[in-house]
């Protein structure tokens, strides 16, 4: 089967202008709206690595952070968050999050008031 040629609406790589909406599509973005995405996203891991690091040095509660989660966190898998806790490996985070019924793929904004008072109890015993 033949290929068909590319359209001359798409966007040039090197061009900053994004390509025409099409319906039903989603418009591309342009180069730059993708490098702000780019730093936005590099600030939030950079942040994210330092409160590891914290947490780790035992600079940093989790309580804390469980309970007032910063804007930077919010997209952050609890599973990861809680193995930057000394002492918690993957066999007692796992256990952990069984008992308190959240999924290792849940992440600390989508956490239910409940699930996320369980937690926090759970941890301070």
């Amino acid at each position: 089967m033949p290929v068909a040629p590319e359209s001359p609406a798409k966007m040039n790589p090197g061009s900053d202008s994004p390509r025409p909406a099409q319906p039903g599509l989603t418009p591309e973005r342009s180069l730059t709206q993708r490098m702000d995405a780019l730093a936005r996203a590099n600030e939030i891991r950079t942040r994210r690595a330092r409160l590891k690091r914290d947490l780790k040095g035992g600079h940093a509660q989790i309580h804390g952070l469980l309970l007032d989660p910063p804007d930077y966190l919010l997209t952050a898998k609890v599973f990861d968050l809680l193995l930057a806790v000394p002492k918690y490996g993957r066999v007692k985070v796992n256990r952990i999050l069984t008992h308190c019924r959240i999924s290792p793929s849940k992440t600390i904004g989508g956490l239910s008031e409940r699930q996320r008072n369980e937690l926090v109890s759970y941890l301070r015993r």
